[in-house]
């Protein structure tokens, strides 16, 4: 089965529930593709508290290789990429900046990857992307971004506290199918403790 995840990397949460798919992903066969979804587009024309500016500059950077890649058909070097960045800023408590982007682009085998962070022609294909995701899901939505095969609509989520183990990841997958696929179903939430 093939879901489409749209992220913006400068989101923890969205960082735990990519670490949900991508343990998922082999148990249930799925092939994830890794799409854009842009918090610097969703929040335009809000005021950004200083100490998100750099981090959020950083991330649109990163989004734009993500969208070169997936122009190129490179999911996998996308997830690799992804991999790397959140294991340094998420697990890793380093600030996401171009030098932490550059160098999870670089990990994760990328060769020249500050030529695509530089290049603001692809901010379209990341807006593109966004609204897309956006358009799929929303209104009143964030990030991550669910498409699910064989689902009219996309779901925001599951946003996720921690990555659960292997029991509880597995039926959190198998409760979120039916439900993005369901033409009726359109919210499900708690407040977090």
């Amino acid at each position: 089965m093939e879901v489409t995840y749209f992220f913006d990397p400068a989101c923890p949460f969205t960082w735990r529930t990519s670490r949900w798919l991508v343990a998922v992903a082999p148990e249930r066969d799925l092939t994830v593709q890794w799409r854009a979804f842009s918090l610097s587009i969703l929040n335009s024309g809000s005021e950004i508290p200083e100490q998100f500016r750099a981090p959020m500059a950083a991330s649109n950077k990163a989004l734009r290789l993500v969208e070169a890649l997936r122009a190129d058909h490179r999911h996998d070097d996308i997830a690799a990429f992804y991999t790397e960045l959140g294991t340094r800023t998420h697990e890793g408590g380093a600030a996401l900046s171009d030098e932490v982007v550059v160098q999870a682009a670089e990990a994760a085998g990328i060769v020249d990857p500050a030529s695509v962070l530089e290049d603001a022609s692809w901010d379209e294909a990341v807006r593109e992307s966004h609204e897309f995701a956006f358009g799929s899901a929303g209104p009143d939505i964030g990030t991550p971004v669910l498409l699910v095969e064989g689902a009219a609509r996309a779901l925001h989520g599951p946003v996720i506290g921690d990555v659960p183990g292997r029991d509880e990841a597995l039926a959190i997958w198998d409760a979120v199918v039916p439900l993005a696929r369901s033409d009726t179903f359109f919210t499900l939430k708690r407040g977090r403790s």
